[in-house]
């Protein structure tokens, strides 16, 4: 699945021409660090889900730290709790350093720390379901992916993808309808929406009690008005015991040690004949 990410810098998308394009999926930039608001967030998000795209989110951070890290979860979730807007995809977290913040102030570049500062955003976005966006470089050297427990969507501007996460960033200069987008590849075509505040899971059913196996044997012993005979044949009374066995086992009744199946039933069919 083709999917593009959009922040304030790409204005006025026409995102008919982007479902039009092929592509399926937007993932919007929410902000970035701790106060930046990307008043496009709700527009954009608005206007791929009415051109029948679904959609994810992103948040840039300028975090130094993990306590900068869990702020900056925080305000992403307030922006998006705020806008009221379903996102069927993870929230982003995008760990780089594209303006060089980080590096003029003294940013700590070692994978333990940029893996405590992950881990802080994650940790904190919850309940929300997130990822990590970083370049290959950063994934290879300062993040230990594998403990973060979380997707990955990786950028590398390539003919090919050499992490193959959850998501990749192939190109900076995707061309669709005369403006110029990130152009994205998402593996796993059959991700599920992540859930929103008064969703409901599906309702269960509920196992058939020993009395309801019960009652519809007698109601189908009833509808026979053959003759009586002196015992049920084997294969018939195997499966009815068979029946009530596995109706024991759903409720969670135990077999009465004085009285075998056989002669339960045996006895319920007995009362339903001397009632015909």
């Amino acid at each position: 699945m083709r999917g593009v990410d959009v922040s304030i810098f790409n204005e006025g998308v026409d995102w008919s021409a982007v479902k039009a394009a092929g592509f399926d999926f937007a993932i919007c930039r929410t902000g970035y660090g701790k106060s930046g608001f990307d008043e496009n967030f709700q527009r954009n998000v608005d206007g791929a889900h009415k051109a029948g795209l679904i959609c994810g989110a992103y948040h840039y951070s300028y975090a130094l730290t993990p306590s900068d890290a869990a702020a900056e979860a925080a305000f992403c979730k307030g922006i998006i709790e705020r806008a009221g807007v379903l996102l069927e995809l993870p929230v982003w977290f995008s760990m780089a350093d594209s303006d060089e913040y980080k590096k003029r102030h003294g940013f700590e570049f070692t994978k333990s720390h940029v893996t405590n500062i992950c881990k802080a955003f994650l940790d904190n976005i919850k309940p929300l379901n997130c990822g990590i966006y970083a370049n290959l470089s950063w994934l290879e050297d300062l993040i230990d992916w594998q403990s973060l427990g979380c997707s990955v969507w990786s950028a590398q501007y390539n003919a090919e993808d050499n992490f193959k996460g959850y998501m990749w960033q192939y190109t900076d200069a995707l061309q669709i309808g005369g403006q110029t987008f990130n152009g994205n590849v998402l593996y796993d075509k059959n991700a599920a929406p992540q859930a929103v505040e008064g969703a409901t899971a599906p309702t269960q059913p509920q196992a058939a009690s020993t009395q309801s196996v019960i009652q519809n044997i007698l109601a189908n012993a009833r509808k026979d008005d053959a003759p009586a005979q002196p015992a049920q044949s084997a294969p018939a009374q195997s499966a009815i015991s068979s029946i009530l066995n596995a109706a024991r086992e759903n409720a969670g009744v135990k077999k009465s040690a004085p009285e075998s199946p056989q002669d339960k039933i045996k006895n319920i069919l007995a009362g339903v004949k001397k009632g015909k």
